[in-house]
């Protein structure tokens, strides 16, 4: 700036031509003037001894009647040179005369998310997109994402009235207000809040997109075992990642499925902390993880239609109550089959997309128009040995490698929990005793992990679950300690039912040369208890295999349903279930799983048909004992 001469009691003389005079915007604040510096002005009062000057909404003063040039009225307009502030924070003005000058207006700059912890109580101006309008019993909260983060800006009407009606989600917004905490989290309180449209608000959603998709980009940590048939699978995993980033990013919530085993667990609970560290870095509401991501267990092997009903009534409940978007579905070791689609077709109504990492045999003519991303490594020539728990860990490091230290045991837990016979479970097993535990103290964790999840069926256990998998868990101890009493209860309780099912299982010798055991685990088991129908199915047919060394097939049947494990005999469930449904007229067959391990259901009256037919297909089947089990299906 120009220094501008004293013009003694009749403000100030400033040389002309050349000299800047700058126009601020009414939401700029002290920050944006400077003493010796000449704005525009507006006269506000008028008193015996000056007049009171505005030069934006926050920044006035007193232009003292002996430094003016003029008589002014409210209203009016003038040069004013900003001369003093005074330690009481007064500001002190001089009124300039010019022939000549240029004016340069100031626009206050738009204020990051992510640094609004720097400027508590401070006056600032946010811009972004509005993600969630929530009303609460006192004020409105929206919050308003930018490329760095996303904030809550509370807005006050009367107790419980919407503030700025008008506002939408997803609008593109400018928020002026002061910086706050509440709770120990900064917030912004509102002063005024502007919906931008036209080319501003086009031009500043393509800036933070632009913005967003570099955030969204995932990591790309090494793999924790060298696995060429797992490296297939290495983008397919990348655009999942980059595809839950970007989502939470723009405040979508996320619901996560997953099969109530395992395997489920050691896939879900990975993703869950992974997520929850992504979002409390987004977000500055230190409750947003909550709201934003929920883990929920599946009993079936499939999304049933009373699980999607459940979905969708939650999630517009929450859309109309807390102003959320409806959520995006994450479907973990489970939603690759035909048996999926009608939920999936239920939640087309809405906007919900579908994610699905699963390595259960897949339908993929039946499911691949109804998903946003499928990642199964039958789609890429691999099988089931590769499982879920396996995949999510890596998924997992791909949204927050700080967690890897926290999973170098758990692909190990879930390729015991299903049986995987992969080539790389050598290597998964060693990471694991790297990290103290030998194969014993692994089977415990995931036998513990089943126990818990039957007795808490539909809840996610929550830190119980992550205490008994050592993930996020805080007391290596207390882990050790729940583990060894868990599964202890879990071998008493499976030793029990054995006891009672054993001397009613009935045997044959297949075509094939195979055994075929048969329960029924309806009348000849204890029911409503652990293990349910699959698990005690599982545990029959390990010993059978114990006791012969053979090729086995084991069916456990109920009224309605019959769980099939193979031990040395290719059974392809899948196609056998398919197959079925063709030629029993009436028998109402759904079902599937793994090549050698599945569920079928089918009318009760068509019971003793179908599962004849079913023996016949199985005493055709190949014999390989080169070919194992994998886990059995949590078969209520």
């Amino acid at each position: 700036m120009t220094p501008v001469p004293d013009a003694g009691d009749s403000g100030v003389a400033v040389p002309d031509g050349g000299t800047t005079v700058y126009d601020l915007d009414a939401n700029c604040d002290f920050e944006y003037v400077s003493e010796g510096d000449l704005y525009l002005a507006e006269v506000n009062g008028v008193v015996d001894y000056g007049v009171f000057v505005d030069v934006s909404d926050d920044v006035s003063g007193l232009v003292h009647a002996s430094n003016l040039v003029g008589t002014y009225e409210v209203g009016d307009e003038l040069v004013v040179q900003l001369e003093e502030v005074r330690e009481n924070g007064d500001l002190a003005f001089n009124e300039v005369s010019l022939d000549d000058y240029e004016v340069e207006s100031v626009s206050r700059e738009s204020h990051a998310v992510a640094d609004l912890g720097d400027v508590v109580g401070e006056s600032v101006t946010l811009e972004g997109v509005v993600v969630q309008i929530k009303q609460t019993g006192g004020p409105t909260v929206f919050q308003v994402r930018d490329a760095t983060g996303i904030a809550p800006c509370t807005a006050f009407e009367d107790a419980g009235v919407r503030a700025y009606e008008d506002v939408e989600l997803d609008d593109v917004v400018s928020v002026e207000g002061y910086v706050e905490t509440r709770e120990g989290a900064v917030q912004v309180e509102i002063d005024d809040l502007q919906v931008l449209e036209g080319d501003e608000a086009a031009a500043l959603r393509e800036d933070q997109n632009e913005r967003l998709d570099e955030l969204a980009a995932p990591h790309d940590p090494d793999p924790l075992v060298e696995w060429d048939a797992f490296e297939k699978l290495h983008d397919d995993l990348q655009s999942v990642a980059r595809r839950l980033r970007r989502e939470i990013l723009e405040g979508r919530p996320i619901r996560m499925r997953h099969h109530a085993d395992g395997d489920g667990i050691c896939a879900s609970v990975p993703m869950q902390v992974a997520l929850e560290r992504f979002i409390e870095d987004t977000y500055e509401d230190p409750d947003a993880a909550q709201h934003l991501l929920k883990r929920l267990p599946s009993k079936a092997p499939y999304y049933e239609m009373e699980d999607v009903t459940r979905d969708l009534n939650f999630a517009l409940e929450d859309r109309k109550r807390h102003g959320q978007r409806l959520p995006l579905l994450l479907m973990l070791d489970n939603g690759s089959t035909e048996e999926d689609t009608p939920a999936y077709r239920n939640l087309a109504h809405y906007d919900v997309p579908i994610v699905v990492v699963d390595h259960h045999h897949p339908d993929p003519d039946a499911v691949e128009e109804l998903l946003d991303e499928h990642v199964n490594p039958y789609l890429h020539d691999e099988d089931y040995r590769i499982t879920t728990g396996m995949m999510c860990v890596e998924l997992a490091r791909m949204i927050d490698p700080g967690i890897t230290d926290d999973l170098r045991h758990v692909p190990a837990v879930a390729g015991l929990s299903d049986r995987s016979e992969a080539d790389a479970m050598d290597d998964y097993l060693e990471l694991a005793r790297e990290e103290g535990y030998d194969e014993s103290e692994l089977r415990d964790v995931g036998e513990a992990l089943d126990y818990a999840t039957f007795w808490l069926r539909y809840d996610d256990g929550g830190q119980l679950i992550t205490d008994a998998l050592n993930v996020d868990c805080d007391d290596e101890q207390r882990h050790r300690e729940l583990v060894d009493f868990l599964a202890t209860r879990a071998e008493r309780d499976v030793e029990r039912q054995l006891d009672a099912a054993m001397p009613h299982v009935e045997h044959e010798r297949l075509d094939n040369d195979a055994h075929l055991y048969r329960i029924d685990v309806e009348n000849h088991a204890h029911r409503f208890t652990y293990p349910a129908p699959g698990k005690t199915t599982g545990k029959i047919h390990d010993s059978k295999v114990a006791e012969t060394g053979d090729p086995v097939i084991s069916i456990g049947y109920g009224p309605d349903f019959a769980v099939l494990r193979s031990d040395g005999v290719r059974l392809d469930i899948p196609n056998m279930v398919e197959e079925l449904k063709a030629e029993v007229d009436g028998g109402g067959v759904s079902g599937g799983g793994h090549l050698v391990v599945g569920s079928i259901k089918f009318v009760r009256g068509m019971r003793e048909t179908v599962i004849d037919a079913l023996v016949e297909k199985m005493a055709d089947a190949e014999i390989d004992e080169a070919l194992g089990s994998s886990a059995a299906f949590a078969e209520d």
